[in-house]
């Protein structure tokens, strides 16, 4: 019995893991639909694209995926618009969710009935704007090159902020600096594990690790919908959190 229990978590596990896969891939298929639309199907010349595609690869998409995602694109891409929602979940804690969509109705009555159902409110747009700052954010792999030298031309290039980790290397610029940052990072020859504009918070919301296990399933009920790209929130992940989180698995 023991062993079928065991296979069981395994294949739920697998399940968990192949449908988080196949969100991210979805999520980067609509950002290259956007892109192409935006600004063409030529990579070279089209930066937002460049990006995109950079993503793709850092999470394995395959490159046959990539390639059918930018031909469906040119020829018939969905007409996608981009939306924001903010509001306030449980404890008062700010949510700003980033959507792509080709359905507004449709987006605007689910994320409203998520944040009703999970104890929320929605607000109006512009009410957290000053909570959370645009940045660009770099994940890079820290490689061999000399770390020293490369931080000097991070920094010359814009990075107001560099996170050193065991294999990676994350890199904050202000939102006008991304372009110039992806530009610096192309001619060292460096590719990005993932490139986006995030919404950074100002400041950090501490919780009891139940209250925050509350916020955080209406975060994940969130990031469940087709619709949503990023969702963002300023809880602060505290070690104490950390665990309960991996005890809830």
């Amino acid at each position: 019995m023991s062993g079928h229990n065991k296979w069981s978590t395994i294949k739920r596990k697998k399940g968990a893991l192949d449908a988080k896969r196949s969100k991210m891939f979805s999520r980067i298929t609509k950002e290259i639909t956007v892109a192409v639309k935006e600004g063409g199907g030529d990579p070279e010349g089209n930066p937002r694209l460049r990006v995109a595609i950079s993503n793709a690869k850092g999470v394995n998409m395959p490159k046959d995926n990539i390639q059918r995602a930018i031909s469906k694109a040119e020829k018939d891409g969905d007409a996608l618009q981009e939306m924001t929602f903010e509001g306030y979940g449980p404890e008062g804690v700010p949510i700003f969710i980033e959507c792509l969509t080709d359905n507004n109705n449709r987006t605007v009555s689910s994320i409203r009935s998520i944040f009703t159902k999970r104890g929320g409110s929605l607000g109006t747009n512009g009410s957290l704007s000053f909570m959370f700052d645009r940045k660009g954010v770099f994940t890079i792999p820290k490689g061999d090159i000399d770390q020293e030298e490369l931080e000097l031309e991070l920094i010359d290039a814009g990075a107001e902020d560099i996170e050193v980790n065991d294999d990676t290397i994350v890199v904050y610029t202000p939102m006008a600096d991304f372009g110039r940052m992806q530009k610096k990072l192309d001619e060292l020859g460096i590719e990005a594990e993932n490139a986006s504009l995030q919404r950074i918070p100002n400041d950090y919301k501490t919780l009891e690790p139940q209250m925050a296990m509350k916020v955080l399933r209406l975060i994940d009920e969130f990031e469940d919908n087709d619709d949503v790209q990023n969702v963002y929130h300023n809880i602060e992940m505290t070690d104490e959190l950390m665990k309960a989180m991996e005890e809830n698995d």
